[in-house]
């Protein structure tokens, strides 16, 4: 599996601040008698926290996983699963922000769970994912 290192953490630790702050605000703001918040207020609160705190989860679960027949990329908006002949290239060139596919029906797909914020780290998953695409198109065209 794909996963970006750097992202996680700071996704994940921002998205316990955020839990945390809304609910810290939410009882001060219901506890110190503070006049003219409405349950609906609160609740208002509480749905926008949820909703960063979900957008956060999403950024923080992003990967790429490999399976016999593809690979799954969950991204943040999306996940798409494409078949292993339809990744013509994997690109990871300077200013890319994560790796990229280039697949047959002219298509780009971002990969976004190899990130370059992950420095060299993120270069050898690059390297990896290429690899297991060259390996799995091979196997798939009985070229072994």
């Amino acid at each position: 599996m794909f996963r970006p290192r750097a992202a996680r953490v700071v996704t994940g630790t921002l998205a316990v601040v955020v839990a945390l702050a809304t609910a810290l605000l939410i009882v001060l703001l219901s506890t110190t008698g503070v006049e003219g918040w409405t349950t609906a207020d609160l609740g208002g609160i509480a749905l926008v926290g949820l909703a960063i705190v979900g957008f956060l989860w999403r950024q923080a679960t992003v990967c790429a996983t490999p399976t016999p027949e593809g690979l799954r990329v969950r991204n943040l908006a999306s996940t798409r699963t494409v078949a292993w002949a339809e990744i013509v290239w994997v690109r990871f060139g300077e200013g890319r922000p994560w790796v990229q596919l280039d697949l047959d029906d002219g298509d780009t797909l971002a990969v976004m769970g190899v990130q370059r914020s992950d420095g060299e780290r993120a270069r050898r998953e690059a390297k990896r994912l290429s690899t297991l695409v060259a390996v799995r198109q091979r196997t798939a065209r009985g070229d072994d």
